[in-house]
C-alpha cells in the first residue's frame, strides 16, 4: 500500500501534487495541516504530531484518529514516517512540505536519506517538481531537457552522470549550488555514485 504524507508547509496548488493527495489510497496528516483539509472537507486516515498547531475542537472531532507523539527530537513529518512504518507502509508521497518557512523546507528535505535509510520508498513532490533521495548508483527515468539538480549531504561522495548536458565526472559537490540546474538529455540518465546518499531533483 502507498501511503500520502500532508506536512503542514504551503498547500499543494499543482496538479501532481495535489492529484497524489486527493486520491490518496491512505492519507497522512501532519499536526497543523488539519486546517486546510478540514476547508476542502476532506478527512485523512491519521492525524499525527505533537498536535500542538491543532485547535481543541478538532483533537475532539477527530479524536478516533489522533495520534499523538511527544517527541520533541523529531519533527511532524518524521513522526508520520514513522506511523506509517508501524503500520507496514513503505511506499510514501510527501507533498505540502516545502513553501512557508525556508527553514522547515530545507530541513524537510535533508530527511529524505534519513527515510530512504529506514527502509521507505520516499518520494516529495512540490509545485515545481520532484525530490528523490538515492543510497545507491541508478538509471532514473527523465525525459529531453528536463531540469535536474543534484545534491550531496555527504561531500565526500564521489558523483559520475550520464547523459546529463553538463557532465559530473568523478567530482564531488561540496557545496549546495554545485550541482544544480543540469539537464537531461533523453529519457533517461545515470547516475554512479559511492559512498552516497545523493538527493534528486527533478522538474515536472
Amino acid at each position: 500500500m502507498k501511503a500520502v504524507i500532508l506536512a503542514n508547509g504551503e498547500f499543494p496548488s499543482h496538479p501532481k501534487p495535489l492529484n497524489e493527495l486527493l486520491n490518496a489510497p491512505l492519507l497522512v496528516c501532519c499536526d497543523g495541516a488539519i486546517d486546510r483539509l478540514e476547508n476542502l472537507a476532506i478527512t485523512p486516515n491519521a492525524l499525527v504530531g505533537d498536535l500542538d498547531s491543532v485547535k481543541e475542537h478538532l483533537k475532539r472531532k477527530y479524536e478516533s484518529i489522533l495520534y499523538y507523539d511527544p517527541d520533541q527530537n523529531t519533527n511532524d513529518l518524521t513522526k508520520a514516517v514513522k506511523w506509517c512504518l508501524n503500520h507496514r507502509i513503505k511506499n510514501i508521497v510527501i507533498v505540502g512540505a516545502t513553501g512557508k518557512r525556508e527553514d522547515h523546507t530545507l530541513g524537510n528535505i535533508g530527511l529524505l536519506c534519513n527515510y530512504a535509510r529506514m527502509g521507505v520508498n520516499v518520494t516529495m513532490l512540490t509545485d515545481t517538481g520532484m525530490l528523490l533521495p538515492l543510497l545507491a548508483s541508478t538509471r532514473i527515468d527523465s525525459y529531453a531537457g528536463q531540469q535536474v539538480s543534484i545534491f550531496s549531504p555527504n561531500n565526500q561522495t564521489v558523483i559520475y552522470t550520464k547523459n546529463l548536458k553538463y557532465p559530473i565526472v568523478n567530482q564531488t559537490l561540496p557545496e549546495l549550488w554545485m550541482g544544480t540546474l543540469n539537464e537531461s538529455l533523453g529519457d533517461w540518465f545515470e547516475l554512479t555514485f559511492s559512498p552516497g546518499p545523493v538527493i534528486i531533483y527533478k522538474k515536472y
